[in-house]
């Protein structure tokens, strides 16, 4: 997954670019379109186009016999019966492209939440940043040695808090201006740094640097993970959830994006189904 990481991050981050200084919901709008016209042609090519069709002229042949025998309970009930079987039927054919699918969505959906899940920080806004110990190396008979050294545009609000329940030190820090800063952590010795963005543009932004397990490494991509034997798991970061603008609302949540990208793509894949000869 690391390797993986390595080959996406710049690859998006160079796609993304143009769109940095502006409104999230652009680039949502032209990011979905290619994601919408890729999951439509895969849905052609590896579903079964001819079954997909006759299943659907059944469901609506159902559909029909309702309507002319509205007054015959009985028939009423069999066609219900009939549609259901053939509805089932019809997502059962439909799994079979969603194998195609949602791998190479995933990877563009974690990717993408890096730059439209959150927003970077203002200066004059507090962040809280958490960092998780190896449970098994520090507990409440073992307290690491910890400093943290903060470069120009941070500034701590208050003494670091450690939890020996959970293995866990606490900063809540201050931002001063904006500016790309480095935070470098040190534990009995060991050198480990996040990246803190101040910024008002769309740029990659990671909340969590994250351990080395597969699932840490394909939620939070971009920053290298930590080693396995290292005394420090995972850095977090309270970046404030991004927002989307739409007719003059604003949507604040983290995602809020993936509401509006999976709509729009639903919308762009059905407006091309029949200029491309796709059934859905």
């Amino acid at each position: 997954m690391k390797i993986l990481n390595d080959l996406l991050r710049p690859v998006f981050d160079l796609l993304q670019a143009p769109f940095a200084g502006l409104p999230a919901i652009v680039g949502i709008i032209v990011w979905s379109i290619p994601v919408g016209v890729f999951a439509l042609w895969v849905f052609g090519k590896t579903s079964n186009q001819d079954r997909i069709a006759a299943v659907k002229k059944r469901i609506h042949a159902g559909l029909f016999e309702i309507r002319l025998f509205n007054d015959d309970l009985r028939a009423i009930m069999r066609a219900q019966g009939e549609i259901l079987r053939h509805v089932l039927h019809y997502q059962g054919l439909a799994l079979i492209p969603m194998i195609f699918i949602l791998p190479p969505l995933v990877l563009v959906m974690v990717q993408l939440h890096q730059f439209y899940g959150f927003r970077g920080f203002e200066p004059g806004e507090e962040l809280l940043m958490t960092v998780q110990l190896d449970t098994d190396t520090y507990s409440d008979a073992v307290r690491p040695e910890f400093s943290l050294e903060l470069p120009e545009g941070v500034h701590a609000e208050m003494e670091p808090v450690w939890v020996p329940s959970l293995a866990q030190i606490s900063w809540q820090l201050g931002i001063d201006a904006h500016g790309d800063h480095t935070l470098v952590l040190n534990i009995d010795g060991v050198r480990a740094e996040k990246l803190v963005r101040s910024t008002d543009r769309l740029i990659r932004l990671s909340p969590e640097r994250p351990p080395s397990d597969f699932v840490g490494q394909l939620e939070w991509p971009s920053e290298r993970p930590f080693a396995e034997d290292s005394p420090v798991q995972s850095i977090v970061v309270s970046y404030p959830q991004g927002s989307v603008g739409i007719l003059g609302w604003d949507f604040e949540w983290a995602f809020a994006w993936m509401v509006v990208f999976f709509v729009l793509t639903m919308v762009i894949a059905l407006a091309l189904r029949k200029p491309m000869g796709v059934e859905l």
